[in-house]
């Protein structure tokens, strides 16, 4: 394969490695697995072997080949087994946009044809049905079912000021469709005009990015872009990070979006919700996609503060060093396993500050650490902010259509 997977920017960065293994001590496969070679230092000095041998003085005058399809495939695997957290690039004192490369690095192991087969699945999928599931796109909504004196409309209207876009996981996962009718309550006891897209959301095109296949996403992000102008709404929000933080990066500037604990605190600013007391003492677990992805820490901690009788005690690594729950980059799919004993890690972190409830704003991280805590019979709770806020509001029963 060319070196055309990566830009400029990119290929300078290679050499900008020093070595200093900082991203070693950080990295949560590694952390997990005991294995250096899962880490960004490993992986960024192999990734220069390979680049060397494509192009340049070792090809042209030595006659060194570049690596076929057989001899990437171990490298490969390294590749792929990494959550994509993006506490390598947060702590990398050489300033590398080593996430960034990362997903360049998968895209060309794509070209190279040496990936997982996995990756085929996920593509398949997203061309065919619009969803990571491969399940019918006409049912996106069918959650709204589940909730008690839904409106008729199914908070599918014609026309709103608001889109919520729910994502894909959150969508069909059982597990954690209580985010998507929690949000909706709480939007509608606010008197926020919204609606879902339903069948006309299509995934937002996140998954592609971990799987390599970064061109694949612009029809998806044409799609949604005209989906939501068609209901002539000003503002998207999101309960899912990683759609979040792909409409902020890869989506044109044409909506003010919000995560829904940023679109929270504008509701509480303006006096449009109001919470009731809850005694609990919680422990909040940053979302790489919302922190290290988009900088946001301070809005979910500004919800969780404003709920009266809640007590909020920090992990030994928060904000920017959380630590990721396993369930990103498409590594649950790749390696389960590896996922799973991330998560432990996490688990076990959470379990030292006493709280009772281990609460989040990603509906993956509640299904990753829902379902080790499960698994492995660990005596805590797992709740989306949502599913707080929905707890904690005053009108919390109310259900009504907006």
């Amino acid at each position: 394969m060319a070196q055309t997977d990566y830009g400029i920017v990119e290929i300078m960065q290679m050499d900008a490695c020093t070595g200093c293994s900082f991203c070693v001590d950080v990295c949560p496969a590694v952390l997990a697995a005991g294995d250096g070679r899962l880490s960004g230092e490993y992986r960024i000095n192999e990734l220069r072997r390979i680049m060397r041998s494509r192009t340049g003085f070792l090809q042209k005058f030595l006659g060194r080949k570049a690596p076929t399809r057989e001899q990437l495939k171990p490298f490969s695997d390294n590749v792929f087994a990494c959550t994509l957290c993006g506490r390598c690039q947060q702590i990398c004192p050489s300033g590398i946009r080593l996430k960034d490369l990362w997903v360049s690095l998968r895209q060309d192991m794509v070209h190279s044809q040496a990936y997982p087969k996995r990756i085929d699945m996920i593509n398949e999928n997203l061309a065919e049905s619009h969803n990571v599931f491969d399940e019918d796109n006409e049912e996106r909504a069918e959650w709204v079912e589940d909730m008690p004196a839904a409106p008729d409309h199914g908070y599918i209207k014609d026309q709103a000021d608001v889109v919520y876009f729910t994502g894909c996981v959150s969508s069909y996962y059982p597990m954690v469709q209580t985010i998507p009718i929690a949000l909706v309550q709480i939007l509608t006891v606010a008197h926020v005009d919204f609606t879902l897209l339903g069948e006309e959301e299509w995934c937002c095109g996140f998954p592609l990015l971990g799987a390599g296949l970064r061109d694949q996403a612009r029809d998806l992000i044409q799609h949604n872009i005209e989906a939501v102008r068609a209901k002539g709404a000003r503002k998207v929000i999101f309960s899912c990070p990683s759609c979040y933080q792909m409409w902020q990066e890869h989506y044109p500037k044409e909506f003010e979006i919000y995560h829904i604990t940023q679109f929270v605190n504008e509701l509480l600013a303006s006096g449009q919700l109001a919470f009731n007391d809850l005694s609990l003492t919680v422990t909040y677990h940053d979302p790489c996609d919302l922190g290290r992805g988009t900088g946001e820490y301070e809005a979910p901690r500004q919800v969780i503060r404003s709920i009266p009788g809640v007590e909020l005690v920090e992990m030994a690594h928060n904000r920017e060093n959380c630590l990721c729950c396993g369930g990103g980059g498409n590594l649950e799919m790749i390696d389960p396993g590896l996922s799973a004993d991330i998560a432990k890690i996490k688990i076990d972190e959470a379990m030292q500050t006493g709280a009772q409830v281990i609460v989040t704003a990603c509906q993956q991280c509640v299904r990753t650490m829902t379902t080790y805590a499960k698994r492995n019979k660990i005596p805590i709770k797992i709740m989306d902010i949502t599913q707080l806020i929905h707890k904690a509001m005053l009108d919390k029963g109310r259900s009504g259509s907006s």
